[in-house]
């Protein structure tokens, strides 16, 4: 529970810090133009939300898959699980934008490490049923996880790469757990 705190506490104190000064956003976030002249902001994008929203569903949604990650894999593996999906949901953005015509567009939030814990989270479990609105009866998790993936990216707004490059890499990292060669 001690990492998910953590989590939570870095990313308040960027939530607040940028929208106290605004001028940081550009420095934290990921722009795949400036990302080999900025590298840190393949992972600084991953902590950093600009509005309430954002930063709500990503830490309720942390909360939930982190929890049962971290009783499965412990601290090291929630870790790895976490840090590198961020990093490929980040990389994931950069190497798609050429493509989705995103260079110059810049990308925040936890949304790729958190898809990586959803997609360790349900091939470790892919049976377990979770409850989602407004569907009145439980599902597996793994329907929950991909249905999200997919109506979220439909929206306008959303780096749906960097959820690809999260849940592709927690997808591979729980297959690996699960064959106990990770």
């Amino acid at each position: 529970m001690e990492a998910i705190i953590i989590i939570l506490v870095i990313n308040l104190f960027i939530f607040f810090s940028v929208n106290v000064r605004p001028d940081w956003l550009i420095f934290l976030s990921l722009t795949p133009v400036e990302v080999w002249s900025h590298p840190w902001q393949l992972i600084t994008s991953t902590f950093t939300h600009k509005d309430l929203f954002h930063i709500f569903a990503n830490m309720f949604t942390l909360y939930f898959f982190g929890t049962s990650v971290l009783q499965l894999l412990g601290a090291r593996r929630f870790w790895i699980v976490y840090l590198v999906g961020g990093i490929m949901g980040s990389l994931f953005f950069v190497a798609l934008a050429p493509i989705t015509g995103t260079k110059f567009v810049s990308a925040i939030g936890a949304s790729g490490a958190v898809f990586a814990l959803g997609g360790v989270l349900a091939m470790l479990r892919p049976q377990m049923r979770v409850m989602v609105f407004p569907i009145p009866a439980p599902i597996p998790l793994w329907a929950a996880v991909l249905g999200g993936f997919v109506l979220l990216s439909f929206i306008g707004g959303i780096a749906w790469q960097a959820h690809l490059g999260g849940l592709l890499f927690g997808v591979a990292a729980g297959y690996l757990f699960k064959q106990h060669r990770f």
